[in-house]
């Protein structure tokens, strides 16, 4: 029996007084039930900004809510009560944006749902549902918005009784292949294949040389155990645990020692150390056989593609598909590639070291703290020697995150250099008058291309990067003004698909894509060979920050992608008019790899996303082609939620 009241006539409110007793007087075992969701966590698919969390709706106020993201189905709020209940009660307060469909769901392992309650014809305000159900989880799972807006609930309060239990002691399988997926000189991470159970598994037990020293919650399958000695042995196993304390067998030992003092990094690759927004997607598969999978790929990728080809202690990262084969474009992504892979190899720093003793020695002519963009086969800066700013945006991350990873007391003072290179491109990269970025330093007022930009430019998670290593408020704004635009462009110019550009003109005025060639070729106003990174780019800064704006672009371009192509990731094209025309039927890693960005943003994107993961995974490093290479390279990072912004 369930009870929606909103708004009621005076002839409603008798005829509820007369058929629906039990909301007006409460039943005798309704009454007794407990309030068992105030102040416990609560998670949600997403947030419409600071202050909308989904603990809001739990906090036993009011007159605080939480909030989805606006113009998204399906959303949702779930929380975790701390053990199996029986539940036997929902309350829904809900905000003016409601749910006119949505469903009140059950689990044991906050994985597996079971529907308790579902309607089609929800109309706010309070809802009072009484159900019957049991689990650990209870979900709100919105289908249908009532509204333009998103969800937002004002209360989420589940009633019911907790103990007694169901007399279940069946214990967990035991969690297989437990691995040391990395090493520092203070900690070790550890990961294995999950467990299985006949109601479900609610975390596990890592144990130290015989100790129980931590318990996790929930289904995650990897653990960082911190505050180690250097240069120590350390013998892990790891059991489960299900809602009913039941504990399963012991895992295989794994030992692994940890690295001298001073020499591993901070992030070791694989430790997960910073979580994704509430609700991302990762593509299906056991955490440690997803890692060791970018692993392999970073390998056919260094093997070919990282070079020593021109002495003096330097490293470079060779793009033979380029106008050159060396450009700024590829360093950066070495950087950042290289700095994110430590951990997982070993000699990281030391190729990083290489990479930024040759970033140092080919600066810009029109700001030394920039990089020149482009060498030759000699390593000579060519092609007037002025930079390139997507090269210099990810030459400045990479080095905050090797500050991260390292400190800055060794050879290089990385954060010195970091924000060195962040203001020079405030400077000389930035249109003061507009807040976006230009092309490179040599693109300065007057210039014909002073009021343009390249959207695959716009690494909204580096300027959030920025600001916290340099304190300057006016990242804050560049970030804003860019999220603005691509909201504009998608509005405006792609509204049935969220394509950008290659490149954009009029940014002094009204921006817009570029008409005809102005840079490159006659696609310059179209998805292009620039553009197709912008899903990764776009997507990189919603699943780390959980930003509205960077979820609703995301979401957009991944609703319109799993339409055009059915679901098949082989059909998505090389290249797209704005209108989703394609412009050439192949099919490239560069256009198919970022849109697995983008299918994280959507808990309805499965399926979908494990597609364009099972495509990446049957496409091997092709060694002619640098771009593609190290766009999936990237793009699986991401996606196994190893990327983190320093």
């Amino acid at each position: 029996m369930s009870y929606l009241l909103r708004g009621l006539t005076a002839t409603a409110v008798v005829t509820a007084a007369l058929f629906a007793q039990p909301v007006l007087a409460p039943s005798a075992s309704q009454a007794a039930d407990t309030l068992l969701s105030q102040g416990k966590p609560a998670t949600a698919s997403s947030i419409e900004g600071s202050g909308f969390e989904a603990g809001k709706a739990v906090d036993g106020n009011s007159a605080t809510r939480w909030a989805s993201v606006e113009g998204h189905d399906p959303e949702w709020i779930r929380v975790d009560l701390g053990a199996t209940a029986t539940i036997t009660r929902v309350k829904l307060n809900w905000e003016a944006a409601y749910a006119k469909s949505y469903k009140i769901q059950t689990s044991a392992d906050g994985s597996a749902w079971t529907d308790a309650f579902s309607t089609t014809t929800g109309n706010g305000a309070l809802d009072d549902l009484t159900l019957s159900g049991s689990g650990r989880y209870v979900r709100v799972y919105g289908t249908a918005r009532g509204t333009s807006y998103g969800y937002s609930l004002w209360d989420l309060e589940v009633y019911g009784t907790t103990g007694g239990g169901t007399g279940d002691t069946t214990p967990p399988s035991t969690p297989g292949n437990l691995a040391a997926t990395a090493t520092t000189s203070s900690s070790v991470s550890l990961a294995w294949n999950a467990s299985t159970d006949n109601v479900g598994v609610t975390g596990y037990v890592i144990s130290r040389n015989g100790t129980e020293v931590a318990t996790t919650s929930g289904t995650g399958t990897t653990y960082t155990d911190t505050g180690r000695t250097a240069s120590t042995s350390y013998t892990y196993t790891v059991k489960a645990r299900d809602a009913a304390g039941n504990v399963s067998g012991a895992s295989n030992a794994v030992t692994a020692t940890t690295q001298a003092g001073g020499s591993g990094p901070a992030v070791p690759f694989g430790s997960h150390q910073f979580q994704y927004a509430a609700g991302m997607l990762t593509p299906s598969g056991s955490q440690a056989t997803l890692d060791q999978k970018v692993v392999d790929y970073y390998q056919q990728w260094k093997a070919a593609f990282v070079k020593q080809s021109c002495g003096n202690g330097w490293y470079q990262i060779i793009s033979p598909d380029a106008d050159h084969p060396y450009v700024a474009e590829a360093q950066g992504y070495g950087m950042v590639v290289t700095a994110t892979m430590a951990g997982a190899d070993p000699a990281a720093k030391t190729i990083f070291d290489g990479l930024v003793k040759y970033m140092l020695a080919h600066p810009s002519v029109n700001n030394a703290d920039l990089l020149a963009a482009e060498q030759d086969t000699s390593c000579k800066s060519v092609n007037g020697s002025d930079s390139a700013t997507d090269g210099d945006m990810d030459v400045a991350y990479g080095l905050l995150l090797a500050d991260k990873q390292w400190g800055s007391a060794g050879t290089y003072n990385y954060k010195q250099l970091a924000i060195k290179h962040i203001n020079a491109i405030k400077a000389s990269e930035i249109n003061p008058n507009t807040n976006l970025l230009t092309f490179g330093d040599w693109s300065s007022s007057g210039d014909a291309t002073y009021n343009m930009s390249r959207t695959s430019d716009w690494m909204i998670d580096h300027f959030r990067a920025f600001k916290a290593a340099t304190g300057n408020s006016a990242w804050d704004t560049i970030r804003a003004k860019h999220q603005s635009v691509i909201a504009s462009l998608q509005a405006n110019y792609a509204s049935s698909t969220g394509l950008l550009p290659d490149f954009v003109i009029n940014t002094n005025t009204t921006p817009k894509p570029a008409t005809g060639q102005v840079l490159e070729d006659p696609n310059d106003g179209a998805y292009w060979w620039n553009a197709c990174r912008d899903p990764w780019r776009i997507g990189a800064d919603a699943v780390t920050s959980g930003d509205s704006a960077s979820l609703a672009a995301a979401r957009k371009l991944n609703s319109w992608i799993k339409s055009k192509t059915g679901g098949n990731a082989s059909s998505i094209a090389t290249g797209y008019k704005l209108n989703g025309t394609a412009i050439d039927s192949s099919s490239d890693a560069a256009f198919f790899a970022p849109f697995a960005v983008t299918a994280m943003t959507d808990s309805g994107s499965q399926a979908w996303l494990d597609a364009i993961w099972a495509k990446m995974l049957n496409t091997p490093v092709d060694t002619s082609s640098y771009y593609a290479a190290s766009i999936q390279l990237q793009v699986m990072i991401t996606a196994t939620h190893n990327h983190w912004v320093p």
